[in-house]
């Protein structure tokens, strides 16, 4: 038991600012981020999403350019999203399966561009699909998840092959890290990372995310027969076992700040790698404060980043990412 006062002044160690960073029992830097980009098709392009202000779906060469910034912020990997033209959608989304496909020619890009960023490609069938789903839909609706789990498979291989560093299963069907980790294992893409949606709720606020990638409005029924539900703890433990087991490297919560619970338990659970996804409707809750002056933007960003350490993530997946990554280096 510490001393009472005035022996003991917690106060001392936060009088200044210097005492402050010495003291700090959580730290965060660059190399914490993982910034999510929306590619779209066109020249030099950026379209601006009207429910994300400040993030845009950019075309392929753009999308070289923003390698290249988080290259020189010191970000270690960026994370990819198409938004598959209309006419490539289809109901089995089979241009996930197209090595010429959108996000398969921006990660050839990148790697070529800047190969010292670490490319982070989405596995799901959402950005590809006519009815919005991750995953194949039969005649009543329902997502089969066996079916679907052979076509996440291939898409992975298609994107290893592409030259992606690290897959990201993020359809929430039984069984597919196992069915992912053995493909690329055959096709001797052994050393490709697969960072698992392990707990990726059935959540309100992916909005502005559907929007960038053009399958909120195509969605059909709802994604709660293999998203998980918000009320449940204990079995996001259980998906996370399942996910490690079948040979994930490391493991993904999403969303972010409303499951911070979920993070610690994670992290202390299992010791291993855990990224929390700031999601998009959490990024533009922080930017509505802003704008309408409820609080400093910069502030709310750099807090709730150091939240999530403070929780166990390893890292974050966060649109705020370069504003980040500049607030810290000027910081330093």
């Amino acid at each position: 038991m510490s001393p009472a006062f005035p022996a003991t002044r917690l106060r001392r160690t936060r009088a200044s600012a210097w005492s402050r960073r010495m003291f700090a029992e959580t730290r965060l830097g660059a190399a914490d981020l993982i910034w999510p980009l929306f590619v779209a098709e066109g020249d030099r392009a950026g379209s601006p999403v009207g429910s994300l202000p400040g993030v845009s779906r950019w075309s392929i060469d753009a999308i070289v350019e923003r390698g290249r910034e988080a290259r020189d912020l010191g970000i270690p990997c960026v994370a990819l999203f198409p938004d598959t033209p209309r006419d490539l959608r289809s109901d089995d989304g089979a241009e996930a399966l197209s090595p010429d496909n959108l996000v398969c020619r921006a990660i050839a890009a990148l790697k070529d561009a800047v190969p010292e960023v670490g490319v982070l490609a989405d596995v799901a069938l959402d950005p590809y699909t006519s009815h919005g789903h991750d995953g194949l839909v039969d005649d009543d609706g329902r997502v089969l998840n066996d079916r679907t789990v052979e076509v996440l498979a291939l898409q992975a291989l298609v994107l290893a092959r592409a030259g992606a560093d690290i897959v990201a299963p993020s359809d929430m069907m039984d069984g597919r890290v196992a069915a992912i980790r053995g493909m690329l294992e055959r096709d001797g893409h052994g050393d490709v990372q697969i960072m698992a949606y392990a707990a990726k709720y059935a959540s309100a606020f992916y909005g502005p995310f559907r929007d960038a990638v053009g399958s909120g409005s195509r969605l059909k029924g709802s994604k709660s027969t293999y998203q998980m539900d918000p009320a449940n703890g204990d079995e996001a433990l259980r998906e996370v076992a399942m996910d490690l087991a079948e040979g994930a490297d490391s493991v993904i919560v999403k969303p972010g700040l409303p499951y911070l619970d979920i993070v610690r338990r994670v992290r202390e659970r299992f010791e291993v790698p855990v990224f929390a996804y700031a999601v998009s409707g959490e990024y533009a809750m922080i930017e509505a404060a802003a704008a309408a002056g409820a609080g400093d933007r910069d502030a709310m960003v750099m807090e709730t980043l150091i939240a999530f350490r403070r929780a166990g993530a390893t890292g974050v997946l966060t649109y705020h990412a370069p504003l980040a990554a500049r607030l810290l280096a000027e910081a330093r």
